[in-house]
């Protein structure tokens, strides 16, 4: 006979529409003020919550900032399947590129990169929740090109992923420029070219 695990009496049931609200909240709030001047009060009094509601669910700042911001980076990409690894890389590039110039992921990114630089616990966190992710993309990736016949056996999936992100991230979070119409599909292809040549 199944039974149904019971919180513990007296335990706070915590609302998930109030977690959204807070996870919002801190979102938008970190893109307006930065981590630096991000307070729990001001997450609070945006969420239309008290501070305790946030304290229930984290013990301070950091946690709070950490926990939320690695949820959004693990998220899961649509892996992509076009029938080529150019293909597929030209369409993985088009959803990151839209997802890095998003309002909010556009002024997020480079303020936690500068926090990053001064704090190893963020620094280590953003490692953790990005790297883990892409490199998961890339292997699946890769593998699919290889399986293929497009790329070599014994392709580096962690270049793979160096060189497919590694200029989005250049060009929308660091140097800020836009992306000509035709610059994926050009990238897509040196990629591809590259990654095949370091295998010959």
């Amino acid at each position: 006979m199944a039974t149904t695990k019971r919180a513990p009496a007296g335990a706070a049931v915590l609302r998930g529409d109030i977690t959204v609200a807070i996870r919002n909240a801190v979102m938008n709030e970190l893109a307006e003020v930065g981590y630096g001047r991000l307070s729990i009060e001001a997450v609070a009094r945006r969420a239309g919550v008290g501070k305790t509601a946030i304290y229930r669910r984290w013990s301070n700042k950091l946690e709070m900032v950490m926990e939320i911001v690695s949820d959004v980076a693990e998220r899961k990409v649509p892996l992509p399947d076009t029938g080529s690894f150019a293909g597929d890389l030209e369409l993985l590039m088009m959803i990151v590129s839209r997802a890095l110039q998003h309002r909010i992921a556009s002024q997020i990114i480079p303020d936690l990169m500068a926090e990053a630089a001064r704090n190893p616990q963020i620094a280590e966190t953003l490692q953790r929740a990005l790297r883990t992710h892409q490199q998961a993309l890339a292997e699946k990736l890769v593998g699919q090109a290889v399986a293929r016949g497009e790329l070599p056996e014994g392709t580096d999936a962690g270049l793979a992923v160096d060189m497919m992100l590694g200029p989005l991230y250049w060009r929308l979070a660091i140097a800020r420029e836009p992306v000509a119409d035709d610059y994926l599909e050009k990238l897509a292809l040196a990629v591809t070219g590259a990654l095949r040549a370091a295998h010959p």
